[in-house]
């Protein structure tokens, strides 16, 4: 698809306990952090075979069902809507573990195997105590008040759709390999985003299918290439990438295993934008272009200029939620807002 894609910059010879994260927040662009996790048990086991892998996992499985998804073999992967937007091209149901990496292992060898998928599933929840034994040191104080959520994502050859997260990401390939291609949130406007609802896994994707992209129904696509950033994974490698970043996973064997942390840097009391999104197109998406270039204005005054700037002329008593925001006043904010919305 990329002739010659520009890769994430890459960190060879990073100690586990010596993670830059100062570094990597202050760049705010994708970072491997080569063979970082090579020594996980797990990662060891995935070396050695699928099956020692899927054995290593099921010794932390206490038998809480999952969420499995499957697809036909002719969606080759890629986990998607189906022909007219409508609904999914795969179905979940919820399984026991040990029977979803049965299923896996069953079909390890053909040529054209069902998709099989588990995402974003809690650690602690699902396998306690494998964190225990494999997990990167995050001795940063900025996860004090906001520790990271770890997920695993188990599979073979699937495609995770072009998306971004509200967070930032560590994603650790454990088994198999994993190639993400990623773009900055600029990108959105050449990336063609689906329905808002509903969606493959939670999040807006892009229509374009990466596989065969159709540049006369999607032309701005190629400028999204220009921009794109490929990073091959290899078992204990991890990738940095920042809050919405959009990012194509393509897992690349018959069977595969990923681990991510996802953390926010923002205070726990704040709600998330998409929120804010949303009942923008309630309020001002269709009003008239005047109108709109006004409250543009107002948004750049009061949301994307300099916080401190609306509330600097102000006393300090009558800054209200012009001051910087503490619990008190998000709940003062959302009561308001509640209250509005509700009329």
């Amino acid at each position: 698809m990329l002739d010659s894609p520009a890769k994430p910059l890459i960190l060879d010879g990073i100690a586990p306990g010596d993670i830059p994260y100062d570094d990597l927040m202050a760049g705010q662009r994708p970072v491997i952090l080569k063979g970082l996790a090579r020594n996980w048990p797990l990662v060891q086991a995935g070396l050695n075979s699928p099956k020692a892998a899927m054995d290593d996992l099921l010794r932390y499985y206490q038998g809480r069902p999952v969420t499995a998804y499957t697809g036909a073999p002719d969606i080759g992967g890629r986990f998607f809507y189906n022909d007219d937007v409508t609904a999914m091209n795969f179905k979940g149901e919820r399984v026991a573990l040990n029977d979803f990496l049965a299923q896996v292992h069953d079909h390890l060898n053909h040529p054209a195997p069902p998709s099989f998928y588990l995402g974003s599933t809690d650690l602690s929840l699902y396998l306690p105590g494998l964190r225990d034994d494999n997990d990167l040191i995050l001795n940063h104080p900025m996860f004090e008040a906001n520790p990271p959520l770890a997920s695993i994502w188990i599979g073979n050859r699937t495609t995770a759709t072009c998306h971004f997260d509200m967070s930032h990401n560590l994603a650790v390939c454990v088994a198999g390999r994993r190639r993400f291609t990623l773009f900055p949130p600029d990108q959105v406007h050449n990336l063609y985003p689906g329905p808002l609802e509903p969606t493959p896994g939670g999040q807006v994707v892009s229509m374009v299918d990466f596989r065969k992209p159709d540049f006369e129904r999607f032309p701005r696509f190629r400028d999204a290439l220009a921009q794109a950033q490929v990073a091959e994974m290899e078992p204990g490698d991890v990738l940095f990438y920042p809050a919405l970043w959009w990012h194509h996973v393509e897992a690349l064997e018959p069977f595969n295993i990923l681990i991510n942390y996802w953390w926010n840097t923002s205070a726990a009391f704040m709600d998330t934008p998409w929120t804010t999104l949303l009942h923008g197109m309630l309020s001002l998406r269709d009003r008239p272009e005047p109108e709109k270039a006004a409250w543009r204005e107002l948004f750049d005054y009061y949301i994307f200029g300099p916080s401190e700037v609306p509330a600097a002329h102000l006393p300090e008593a009558a800054r209200g939620p012009l001051a910087p925001l503490d619990p008190l006043m998000a709940r003062r904010l959302r009561a308001q807002i509640l209250q509005k919305l509700n009329r």
